[in-house]
């Protein structure tokens, strides 16, 4: 639909879709359609927003964020924040402290509009709708500490601090199935197709979390080298080859054949530490400190 700070924001085509079945379903909440429309874009317009403070929130600390889809269950930034527990927190909090922020502005224009009620009813109805049901709703359900929302999200991040990386989104995922099945039952209970929907896509997601953490956890256990340390984090980095070579795509062990790649001969100037992202020269990874490997061991920082 269009780019804001280098951030494309595209929009499905089965919106338009679920857009004309919600539209007609509120049928007589106000006198006219149109306002019916209007009240369906301005959820979206804050779906927007939300999405957009995932992303610039993610880009503040170094990582990326340049897509947001919009579809039928609300929207998705494609944010990949540093690998750090405060990066990833910021990324993921951004998101509902949006909502917070709307709230005291959509609320003051609610009062304002409380003499005008009898005047204009549906700009009333409007105003109260985006405020107590669409603002606050989203806020309510998205810090929900269910993975893979975001309250769930920031649960795992918190959670980091203490427990590591690869233990804090196995946490964070088993928990939220835990969630997840409540939703299920909810949704049975409710008869509403649009939770059981909600249900089976966190099911997906998380089942996909608890799928990285086990191989976060497979990385934590491989043998380290003796002799280097990132310059960030600390953590010696595994043995074997997995950086790959970005010339002729052959996977190598950087620490192994000196920064360059065997099949090509290609150079490369600094090396990225698997464990953190942090992309530093070579030279600054040698390190004395021969216990650094055990220590990551110890640590489990995923």
């Amino acid at each position: 639909m269009f780019q804001f700070k280098g951030i494309n924001v595209f929009l499905h085509w089965s919106w338009f879709l679920v857009a004309a079945y919600e539209v007609q379903l509120r049928k007589g909440l106000y006198s006219s359609l149109t306002w019916n429309v209007l009240e369906y874009l301005a959820l979206f317009l804050i779906v927007t927003l939300h999405e957009f403070g995932h992303a610039l929130a993610c880009r503040q600390v170094g990582g990326t964020a340049n897509q947001i889809v919009l579809w039928p269950l609300g929207g998705v930034a494609y944010v990949d924040p540093p690998p750090r527990p405060g990066a990833t927190l910021w990324s993921i909090a951004a998101g509902p402290l949006v909502n917070v922020a709307l709230f005291p502005l959509l609320l003051a224009l609610l009062r304002l509009s409380s003499g005008l009620a009898a005047a204009s009813p549906n700009a009333h109805t409007l105003l109260w709708f985006l405020t107590w049901r669409i603002d606050l709703g989203l806020l309510i359900f998205n810090i929900l500490p269910i993975y893979p929302l975001d309250g769930g999200q920031i649960l795992r991040s918190l959670l980091w601090f203490v427990l590591g990386r690869a233990r804090s989104l196995m946490v964070a995922t088993i928990l939220g199935f835990v969630g997840i099945v409540g939703f299920i039952g909810l949704a049975f209970w409710a008869h509403d197709i649009w939770l059981g929907a909600i249900a089976v896509f966190m099911l997906m997601n998380c089942w996909g979390g608890l799928r990285h953490a086990q191989a976060l956890l497979r990385f934590a256990k491989l043998p380290r080298r003796d002799g280097f340390a990132c310059p960030v984090c600390k953590s010696a980095p595994p043995i074997g080859e997995f950086w790959k070579c970005g010339r002729c795509g052959q996977p190598f062990d950087t620490f192994q054949t000196q920064a360059a790649c065997p099949k090509c001969a290609t150079q490369f100037a600094a090396t990225k530490c698997l464990d953190c992202g942090a992309v530093r020269p070579m030279s600054e990874w040698a390190t004395s400190v021969i216990s650094a490997s055990s220590t990551f061991v110890n640590e489990i920082r995923g």
